[in-house]
């Protein structure tokens, strides 16, 4: 499997925008609007970061002429209501919400017994409405949602695209959740590759993450578009903590702040971040942690023994909160465990780069990760268990703030060239008119 990654990852190391095709040009797109079903379990007001990013790409598709339905559950994962309405238009973006199983969201086994539940109702609703809709997204939540896509090809000749956010049953053999030669994995592994191979066309967040279904599937090469997330660069600016009224409100105006936020998942490596935090703990720095996941509690239980004194957990924040929350910080973590590599890939970097906010990163030395920092100009990159790199690297930035400000404005001059919503909303429309 190693051989193959190298063997294709040379030529999707590439800016996102250049692994697009298409056979149409924007003006055409407008003209011709077609209606899709996006399929996702999670939406808003769930605070899910791919609910979120759904929400959005459903805004700026509809802007762009299209006709877009989205199909999904009641908030069932990170949320602070329990209800939303069962249908509703939001932005001439059609909602349908079916009902959702919240038995232990957090744990894996909680999660998939959720999603196989929703999986059946989406199933009763295309059988219901296959023949009403142009084409079909199916995201990647839950990981075999596109399972029915395939079965609704196979049965009404139904068009479907596949968005693949996480790249499964490889994550569940990452972390051990099935041994790699277990007969599931075999089974899953050959049901991918019929699902791509039947789809019109895969999305994929990351040139990692093409390589990996490329390598699997190599006859689905040309139908792989990679789009990476994106954020609103008018939504979320620069500001300065003085001037935030959520770093007053936790007291984070004084002291140089390192922040997670999002998802604290067994995707992602916490503990460089701590071990980094416990080298630190006689500085003048602080770490904040906003989220909530898998390992929340294990990172509380873990600050609590050793006495940090220098770490701080919040629940996730409202959508709206996010442009106060992001910028309430003076460098900003994103991370990926080992192993995981091209199989996820953290859609926060978004939010941060349009924060103005410098990035550091900790991930395995062929992340698309490093690529991205360097061509921005907005971070560093270190490698998973190199605490004490981080650690000096933050002692860096907070000995000398010209250069974190440096960092943040590169990489929101960055973003605003490559990951806005206009622009990727426009790669996604390609590909769904494309078909």
């Amino acid at each position: 499997m190693r051989n193959q990654l190298d063997k294709h990852l040379p030529n999707l190391l590439v800016l996102p925008s250049k692994s697009i095709k298409s056979k149409c040009e924007y003006s055409k797109l407008a003209s011709k609007p077609g209606k899709v079903l996006i399929v996702t379990q999670f939406y808003p007001p769930d605070y899910a970061a791919t609910g979120q990013l759904i929400a959005e790409l459903a805004s700026q598709l509809s802007k762009l002429g299209m006709k877009i339905s989205i199909f999904t559950g009641q908030p069932g994962y990170a949320f602070d209501k329990e209800f939303a309405p069962k249908r509703e238009v939001s932005e001439k973006v059609a909602i349908r919400r079916s009902r959702t199983s919240r038995l232990w969201p957090l744990r894996i086994r909680g999660r998939a017994i959720n999603g196989l539940l929703f999986c059946t109702r989406v199933a009763m609703h295309l059988i219901k409405n296959s023949r009403s809709q142009n084409l079909f997204l199916f995201t990647s939540e839950p990981p075999y949602l596109s399972v029915l896509g395939y079965l609704a090809h196979k049965c009404f000749g139904i068009r479907y695209i596949c968005l693949l956010y996480d790249l499964y049953p490889d994550v569940a053999v990452a972390l051990q959740v099935v041994p790699k030669k277990h007969g599931l994995v075999r089974f899953w592994d050959w049901l991918n590759r019929k699902i791509w191979q039947k789809a019109t066309g895969i999305i994929v967040l990351s040139s990692s993450m093409k390589a990996r279904v490329v390598a699997k599937c190599p006859e689905v090469e040309e139908k792989v578009n990679v789009i990476p997330s994106w954020a609103d660069p008018e939504a979320i600016v620069p500001r300065s903590k003085q001037d935030n009224w959520f770093a007053r409100q936790f007291e984070l105006t004084d002291r140089f702040t390192v922040q997670y936020s999002g998802n604290l998942g067994r995707c992602h490596d916490l503990d460089t971040i701590l071990t980094a935090a416990e080298l630190l703990q006689e500085d003048s720095i602080q770490f904040l942690f906003i989220g909530h996941g898998a390992q929340l509690q294990a990172c509380q239980d873990r600050v609590t023994r050793l006495g940090l004194k220098n770490c701080r957990f919040l629940p996730y924040q409202d959508k709206s909160v996010l442009p106060y929350s992001l910028t309430a910080c003076d460098l900003s973590l994103v991370s990926i465990s080992p192993g995981l590599e091209g199989l996820v890939a953290p859609s926060k970097l978004y939010g941060i780069l349009a924060s103005g906010r410098p990035v550091a990163a900790v991930c395995e030395s062929h992340s698309y990760l490093r690529s991205l920092l360097e061509e921005a100009q907005c971070g560093a990159a270190f490698d998973n268990g190199d605490a004490e790199g981080l650690a000096h690297y933050i002692r860096h930035l907070a000995d000398n703030p010209e250069v974190s400000r440096t960092l943040g404005n590169s990489g929101r001059d960055y973003l605003n060239a490559h990951f806005t919503p206009e622009i990727i909303a426009k790669q996604y429309c390609r590909v769904l008119e494309n078909w």
